[in-house]
């Protein structure tokens, strides 16, 4: 079997233990913040950022450029290895875009070496949790067109279910109008979300009060699991610095399924610059978005 190597970029928000551990090589997305620029080597802690977007700091984000991806991806392909990227969504960035351009010019400086792009038309855990799957049949003995190939034909069976506490954020990244932000402030209206087949933020829908719109995500995943539901045993959540609603919401799904496997894990500054402090995600395999 060639040898090859899992790559991703920072949106999978996988810890960095995790990546280590399973030999994962990441490009990363930046952003700026009150004038500063920050990118991987000097990001702020999370509760940092997230208490600064709560004081009123309004962050802004840089996609991954091709350059970015080639110095990534090349030593890799010196070592004789071949690329398995798997790229945060399309429709929500052109960062897959970029890596693609990358991909192709390096298969022409190195035409013995391969490099698979898939856009993953995920996002955050996941895009990590199909990452997570990857990692495990890579472990497994499986080869990249095998892994490959089921990231492709599971992509749309990892479901994303996320509610926000402040609609201004999403307001600012054109997900909900003006209006609807106010008036779901005033009477304390919490979006349900989720992303689509295409890889964007849809509302789904929405109720009154943080704590059922935590608990409506719970709900939720009973009608997206479908014929999973005998066998779901992996959840992870990611949260923009809100770990005890996180902690909640796993306890939630646990008391109705027998879960395995659990990964929590905060919301990297470059996707919580639009979905904003307080957010929490719910993500696994289910039968449909």
């Amino acid at each position: 079997m060639r040898e090859y190597v899992i790559t991703t970029d920072n949106n999978a928000d996988l810890p960095d233990s995790y990546m280590q551990e399973h030999g994962v090589g990441c490009t990363y997305l930046t952003y700026q913040m009150d004038g500063v620029a920050y990118s991987h080597e000097n990001f702020q802690p999370t509760d940092v950022f997230y208490n600064a977007m709560r004081k009123g700091s309004l962050p802004t984000t840089a996609q991954v450029n091709p350059e970015q991806c080639t110095v990534m991806m090349e030593p890799y392909l010196k070592e004789g290895k071949d690329i398995l990227h798997l790229a945060f969504s399309s429709g929500l960035s052109g960062t897959y875009n970029n890596s693609k351009i990358a991909a192709d010019e390096l298969m022409e400086k190195y035409p013995d070496r391969r490099i698979i792009v898939i856009d993953t038309l995920a996002a955050s855990l996941g895009q990590g949790l199909l990452v997570h799957y990857a990692c495990r049949m890579k472990e497994q003995g499986q080869d990249m067109d095998a892994v490959a190939a089921w990231v492709e034909e599971h992509k749309k069976n990892a479901i994303h279910l996320f509610t926000v506490s402040d609609l201004f954020h999403l307001h600012r990244g054109g997900r909900v109008s003006r209006t609807t932000a106010v008036v779901g402030t005033v009477l304390n209206i919490k979006p349900i979300l989720h992303v689509d087949d295409e890889g964007r933020l849809v509302n789904i829908g929405k109720v009154r009060g943080r704590k059922k719109s935590v608990q409506e995500l719970a709900v939720l995943m009973d009608d997206k699991l479908g014929s999973y539901k005998d066998s779901i045993d992996t959840i992870f959540i990611s949260h923009g610095d809100c770990l005890s609603d996180a902690e909640y919401l796993r306890d939630e799904v646990a008391k109705k399924y027998p879960i395995k496997e659990v990964l929590i894990n905060p919301i990297s500054a470059t996707i919580g610059a639009h979905s904003g402090p307080d957010t929490l995600a719910l993500f696994f395999l289910g039968d449909h978005r």
